[in-house]
């Protein structure tokens, strides 16, 4: 016996644990079925990477602002007829401001969809631009926004006028609220990769930024939809 042989492992499971390891799907299928489940944490069997477990935690972010937003609509549905003998929507509510806002909503979404383009492209140029375009669309669509507050509470139309009123003001102030946070979030992402570039983590938290941001519109539509074109309808 040469020596090669008399080193060779004698132990039939061990044999066995190396064929599954050696030969993947070429056992038999108990064997390959426990070769490919069996995970231990390093290379492609391990975890996935940052970038999309950052994306999966803000998505969940994202669903518990929806189901918030979801209360509001609701309270909204509820109390859309009581105008406690006030204006209603049909007699408040524009529909060509209504439709600038929706229009101006809609393109920073597209712009917003180029800048995670541009980011994937590495060209800091047109992400910086791309970017500016969804901050100053975002701009316009809130100068729209209070405009309208302001003309409505100037009206006598006020969120404590009716609970009508008041569900309005609730689910539309939301709304620009967070608009509002999301063009300050841009400003901040913008000067970061000024400064560093396109770095993981602000590579990270632009596509955080683009989520965030198309979740808006998505809102949006459900605002322009619920309240504003079924209000004028009524």
């Amino acid at each position: 016996m040469s020596a090669a042989a008399a080193r060779m492992p004698h132990d039939p499971n061990m044999l066995g644990r190396q064929r599954v390891v050696r030969g993947g799907g070429h056992g038999d299928g108990h064997d390959s079925g426990h070769g490919h489940h069996e995970a231990t944490g390093h290379g492609e069997g391990g975890p996935a990477s940052k970038r999309v477990t950052v994306a999966y935690g803000f998505w969940i972010f994202l669903l518990s602002d929806i189901i918030m937003f979801s209360g509001f609509f609701a309270a909204y549905a509820v109390l859309a007829k009581a105008s406690a003998g006030g204006p209603t929507g049909a007699q408040l509510f524009e529909p060509l401001r209504v439709a600038e806002e929706t229009g101006l909503l809609l393109v920073s979404s597209f712009t917003c969809g180029l800048a995670g383009v541009a980011t994937q492209a590495k060209n800091r140029f047109w992400t910086q631009m791309a970017l500016l375009a969804t901050g100053l669309l975002g701009f316009a669509f809130m100068v729209l926004e209070i405009q309208e507050f302001v003309g409505l509470i100037a009206r006598g139309a006020g969120p404590n006028r009716s609970a009508f009123l008041s569900s309005f003001f609730a689910v539309v102030g939301c709304h620009g609220l967070h608009v509002t946070a999301g063009l300050l979030w841009l400003g901040t992402m913008m000067a970061q990769l000024q400064v560093k570039g396109f770095r993981d983590d602000i590579c990270r938290r632009l596509l955080c930024f683009n989520l965030f941001w198309h979740a808006l519109d998505i809102i949006w539509v459900g605002l322009f939809t619920v309240v504003y074109l079924m209000g004028m309808g009524a």
